[in-house]
C-alpha cells in the first residue's frame, strides 16, 4: 500500500478495534495481534504498541477522515472485514458492525456479499462462490463455461502427458540451490504428483501454487495454506479476497471443507503472520499467477537470488 499518514491509518486501526469490541466480550489475542500486526505490515506503524491508546472511529469518523480516498476506504474495508473472522468463526455481531462502515463508506464488494450469506445461513452459496471466485482468480479471466472439477485434474484417462511428468521430474538433476530443484523436493516430500500425471492437479494451478510454497517459504499445514494463499491475494490482484483470502479463512480456520482439493483445517489462521503474508504478497515484483508467468523461465535461477530479484521478503516463523 501506498504511503499514508498516521490520521489515516490511526482511523483504519481504531475501526478495526471498534469490529473486535463489537463481539461482546473482551478483547481477544487474535483481536489485539491482528490490529498491531495490520499497523506493523500493511499500514506501516510500528510505533503502535498498545491498541488500547487507538481512537474509537465510528463510521461517520471514517468516512470524514478518507473522505476523497475511494482506493483507502475500500482498502480498509477489507481489514475491518477479516476482523469478523480472526476468532476462528464469523461473529454476527463483528460482521453487522464491519456492514455499518461498509454503509458509511458506500463500499459495495463481493466478499462482503459472500460474509452476508454466509452469516444468513446460506453458507453453500457463499463457498461455492468463494470456490468460482477463486477459479476465475487462477485463469485470470471468467470461469463461465468451464467445470471447475474437470479443469483441476486434466489428465485423467487417455489426457495423460508423460512427456510433461518426465520434464518435471528431470528438476530432481538441477543443483540443490536452484529454484526447480527447490520446487521438484517440495512436490516429493509432500507426496504431489507432477503435472500430467493422472492424479495431478492443472499446472495451470498447481505449478504456481506449489512455485509460490517455495518462493514464500510458507509449509502445507493448515497455517502455512492459509498464509500462502494470503501471499497470492497480495501478489495477484484478481479477486484477492473473494478468491483467496475467505476461502482458506473457511476452509482452514473454520473446517469448512470447499472442495476436494485439500483437507479442511481449523485455527489455521496466525494472527500475526497472516498480515505479514499479506504484506510480503503485495511487496512482490512478479506475480506467479500471471498467465504469462512460467516456470520454465526461472527453473535453473538460485533460489535465494530470485527471492531478492523478486523483493521476497523472509517470513516470519510459528511460535
Amino acid at each position: 500500500m501506498r504511503e499514508i499518514g498516521q490520521r489515516e491509518s490511526d482511523a483504519i486501526l481504531g475501526a478495526m478495534r471498534q469490529v473486535a469490541l463489537a463481539g461482546g466480550r473482551a478483547i481477544t489475542y487474535a483481536d489485539t495481534t491482528s490490529v498491531l500486526a495490520a499497523a506493523r505490515y500493511l499500514l506501516r506503524r510500528r510505533d503502535l504498541l498498545d491498541i488500547g491508546t487507538l481512537p474509537a472511529v465510528e463510521p461517520q469518523d471514517l468516512v470524514s477522515i478518507l473522505r476523497g480516498k475511494p482506493e483507502l476506504a475500500r482498502e480498509a474495508m477489507k481489514y475491518l472485514a477479516i476482523m469478523a473472522l480472526v476468532d476462528g468463526e464469523l461473529d454476527h455481531r463483528k460482521l453487522a458492525r464491519v456492514l455499518d462502515y461498509a454503509r458509511a463508506l458506500d463500499v459495495e464488494a463481493d466478499y462482503l456479499t459472500d460474509l452476508v450469506e454466509a452469516a444468513s445461513g446460506h453458507l453453500a452459496w457463499a463457498t461455492a462462490d468463494m470456490w468460482r471466485k477463486n477459479f476465475d482468480s487462477v485463469l485470470s479471466r471468467s470461469s463461465e463455461g468451464l467445470d471447475p472439477n474437470v479443469w483441476i485434474r486434466p489428465y485423467e484417462g487417455a489426457n495423460a502427458d508423460p512427456a510433461l511428468v518426465a520434464r518435471y521430474d528431470a528438476l530432481g538433476k538441477l543443483p540443490q540451490n536452484t529454484f526447480g530443484k527447490a520446487l521438484w523436493d517440495f512436490d516429493k516430500r509432500n507426496g504431489y504428483p507432477f503435472p500430467g500425471d493422472p492424479t495431478a492437479l492443472n499446472a495451470a494451478f498447481g505449478t504456481a501454487h506449489d512455485s509460490t510454497h517455495v518462493i514464500s517459504d510458507y509449509d502445507t499445514s493448515a497455517r502455512g495454506e492459509l498464509l500462502v494463499s494470503t501471499f497470492t491475494a497480495g501478489m495477484h490482484p484478481i479477486n484477492p479476497m473473494s478468491g483467496h483470502i475467505l476461502p482458506v479463512i473457511f476452509f482452514f480456520h473454520f473446517g469448512e471443507q470447499l472442495n476436494d482439493v485439500g483437507h479442511a483445517g481449523t485455527g489455521g489462521l496466525d494472527p500475526d503472520e497472516f498480515w505479514h503474508a499479506w504484506s510480503r504478497g503485495a511487496e512482490m515484483s512478479v506475480d506467479i499467477f500471471d498467465p504469462q508467468w512460467t516456470v520454465w523461465d526461472w527453473v535453473e535461477k538460485d533460489l535465494e537470488e530470485l527471492r531478492r530479484e523478486w523483493n521476497v521478503t523472509p517470513a516470519g516463523r510459528q511460535g
